[in-house]
């Protein structure tokens, strides 16, 4: 569980991140490792933060699906170039899946648009032309024609629980501030270290 002071100070950059005019505040590197231990990264969207930790939604059958489900250990970036002189909040931790019932209810949000393409892509897979893809949307689209769209069975969402979460302030001359808070247990300590 999140310590409630890490939450708070993540939430107030947040909302600063958003106020200063970052382009996507919620935008963040996720990093993953395949049973290879190749490491890859890739830019996702933050849809949710509580004690429990981070969550992002994805198709489970694609190439990051595939590493989280292979090696859960992962890690987090944001990076608010806007927010005072340039903020970095690094977080590592375990990716687990979400339950059904809160994948459905976030999918339930989504644009239909949104929710019809969650269908039609097999994500990551070799795609021989457009034309495929945008046949496949047409066929989904077609199927669900006059109700709602319900959610695919391989997509769902990870709530990545810490136990590193930095927070990382940007300062002239590379005099950085960093605090970094650490779990053993259940038991969150910080300290601050060097640039």
């Amino acid at each position: 569980m999140l310590k409630p002071e890490i939450l708070d100070t993540f939430a107030q950059l947040l909302e600063e991140a958003v106020v200063a005019g970052e382009p996507e505040p919620t935008a963040m590197n996720l990093a993953t490792v395949d049973a290879a231990g190749r490491v890859s990264s890739r830019i996702v969207l933050l849809k949710g933060v509580d004690e429990r930790g981070f969550r992002f939604y994805t198709n489970y059958e694609s190439d990051k699906g595939a590493q989280l489900e292979a090696h859960g250990q992962v890690a987090l970036c944001f990076h608010w170039k806007l927010l005072r002189q340039g903020i970095q909040v690094r977080i590592e931790g375990l990716a687990r899946k979400v339950v059904a019932e809160e994948s459905d209810a976030y999918f339930a949000t989504r644009p239909r648009a949104s929710q019809i393409g969650a269908w039609a892509s097999l994500q990551s897979q070799t795609l021989p032309d457009r034309d495929t893809f945008e046949q496949r949307y047409e066929r989904y689209e077609k199927e669900f024609e006059g109700r709602d769209v319900t959610r695919p069975p391989h997509w769902g969402g990870f709530v990545i629980e810490p136990d590193m979460v930095e927070f990382w302030y940007g300062a002239e001359y590379r005099l950085h501030e960093r605090v970094r808070w650490s779990r053993h247990g259940q038991t969150w300590t910080s300290r601050l270290l060097y640039p």
